[in-house]
C-alpha cells in the first residue's frame, strides 16, 4: 500500500498557510511527470502500483507522444517505459491486477507493471472501419464496462467520429453510433455494460477552419439505441464523470459550481465553489467530499497559475490544499499540465499535478489529513 509519509520515492511540501503536508514524487524519471486525467483511476485497488504520465519536452504533446511510469510501493521503486506512448489521456489502470491500457495508432495494449513485462496488443480497429483513414484518436480515455469485458471507444476518424466498443478478449468491434462533429469523452457507466456517458465538444470544421461552438453538452446513449440529451434544455457545461452510483453524472457549470444530474430524468443539485473559475472536479466514492482545480485569472490559458480545493459536502467546509505556480512557455502550453485532481484507491488519496517546486510533478495528499483539516483546523489534525 503506497504510504507517501515514509516512502523515500516522495517528498513532503508544507503548505505555508495551513501547514498540510502534500507529497510530491522525488524520483525523476522523466523531465515532466504528471497525474492522469481526473476521470480515470492511477492506482491499482491495493495501493501498490501509483501510474503516471512522463513527458520529454520538447517532445510529444498532450495529444501524442507521451509516456508511462509506475511507482511500486512495494519494493520502493518507479519504472518508466518507453513503449507505452499514448494517445491524449487514455491509459486505464486495472484496478486488481494493476497493469495499464492505452491505446496508440487504431489499437489498444496492454503492459503489467513489471519491468520484464512485455506489452501486447489486447485488439483493433478492422480494416472496414479504418477505410484508409488516419486514426487521429481512439479514445479520449478508455472506459470498462461494468461486466469487465469490453473498452468504449470514441474514434476519430478523417471528418467523423465513431463510437463503439473492442473486446479485451480479441472479439469484434461493435458499432454504436457516427456522428459528423466532434463528440468525445465517452465514459462507461460503472453499473450499466450498455450505458455510456459523452460530450458534445467545440467543433473545428477540418476544411474551412471555422470554428463551431458546444451546443448541448452532456448526453447518454444505450446500446442499440440513439443518443439522448441528458438536460431538456440545451445546456453548456464541461467535463464530465459518472458517480458511482450509475444512476447520476457530475459536470462543471459555468466555471462556479459542479452540478449532479440524474442521467434520466435531467433534475440536478449545485455545489458552489469559493473560486474564480472551477476547471476540473472530482468526487468521493461515498460521495460526501469534493475536490476541484481552480484558476484566479479571468482568462485561462494551459500552464497558468491554478489551485486545488477540497470540499466537505455535509459541512459545506473548504480546504485550499495548493496554489501552483504558472509554467509559462511551450512546457505550460503543450502537456495539458492542469491538475486534475482525483480521488484514487477507494477516497484514500488525492492524486494530481504540482508545479510548486518549479517543475511539473506528480503530487499525493491523505484523504484522512484533508478530513481532518476541514474538521480541526490543525496542524497536528491534519498529519496524524
Amino acid at each position: 500500500m503506497l504510504d507517501p509519509r515514509s516512502s523515500p520515492l516522495f517528498e513532503a511540501w508544507t503548505n505555508p498557510e495551513t501547514g498540510l503536508k502534500v507529497w510530491l514524487l522525488s524520483a525523476e524519471p522523466a523531465p515532466l511527470q504528471q497525474s492522469f486525467y481526473f476521470v480515470n483511476d492511477s492506482l491499482s485497488r491495493d495501493g501498490r502500483y501509483l501510474w503516471f504520465y512522463c513527458a520529454y519536452p520538447p517532445s510529444g504533446s498532450g495529444a501524442y507522444g507521451r509516456t508511462l511510469a509506475v511507482v511500486d510501493s512495494d519494493a520502493q521503486t518507479i519504472h518508466r517505459f518507453p513503449d507505452t506512448q499514448f494517445q491524449h489521456a487514455s491509459p486505464f489502470v486495472d484496478p486488481d491486477s494493476g497493469e495499464v491500457y492505452w491505446t496508440t495508432g487504431a489499437s489498444i495494449w496492454r503492459r503489467g507493471p513489471q519491468p520484464e513485462a512485455e506489452a501486447e496488443c489486447v485488439n483493433s480497429l478492422p480494416a472496414d472501419v479504418l477505410r484508409n483513414r488516419k486514426v487521429a484518436r481512439m479514445a479520449t480515455h478508455l472506459s470498462r464496462s461494468a461486466d469487465g469485458r469490453e473498452f468504449f471507444v470514441d474514434v476519430w476518424l478523417g471528418a467523423e467520429l465513431v463510437f463503439g466498443t473492442l473486446p479485451l478478449d480479441g472479439g469484434d468491434f461493435q458499432f454504436w453510433h457516427r456522428f459528423d462533429r466532434h463528440h468525445n469523452h465517452a465514459q462507461f457507466s460503472p453499473v450499466d455494460p450498455d450505458l455510456v456517458l459523452f460530450a458534445e465538444e467545440g467543433h473545428t470544421d477540418l476544411y474551412t477552419g471555422l470554428r463551431f461552438p458546444i451546443t448541448n453538452r452532456m448526453w447518454t446513449i444505450r446500446r442499440g439505441e440513439t443518443p439522448r440529451p441528458v438536460f431538456g434544455d440545451p445546456t453548456v457545461c464541461s467535463h464530465e464523470w459518472w458517480d458511482p452510483d450509475g444512476v447520476h453524472a457530475w459536470s462543471v457549470w459555468q466555471q462556479k459550481e459542479t452540478w449532479r444530474a440524474n442521467v434520466q430524468t435531467g433534475e440536478f443539485e449545485r455545489i458552489e465553489w469559493p473560486v474564480a473559475t472551477c476547471l476540473h472536479a472530482h468526487s468521493s466514492v461515498d460521495g460526501r467530499y469534493l475536490v476541484c482545480d481552480s484558476t484566479e485569472r479571468d482568462r485561462f490559458y494551459r500552464g497558468c497559475a491554478t489551485s486545488v480545493h477540497f470540499k466537505d459536502l455535509r459541512t459545506g467546509k473548504t480546504l485550499k490544499v495548493i496554489d501552483n505556480p504558472a509554467v509559462e512557455g511551450f512546457t505550460g502550453a503543450n502537456y495539458h499540465i492542469d491538475p486534475h485532481p482525483r480521488f484514487c484507491c477507494g477516497d484514500r488519496f488525492v492524486v494530481f499535478t504540482a508545479t510548486v517546486r518549479g517543475r511539473v510533478d506528480v503530487a499525493v495528499v491523505r484523504t484522512d489529513d484533508l478530513v481532518a483539516w476541514v474538521e480541526e483546523g490543525s496542524a497536528d489534525g491534519g498529519n496524524r
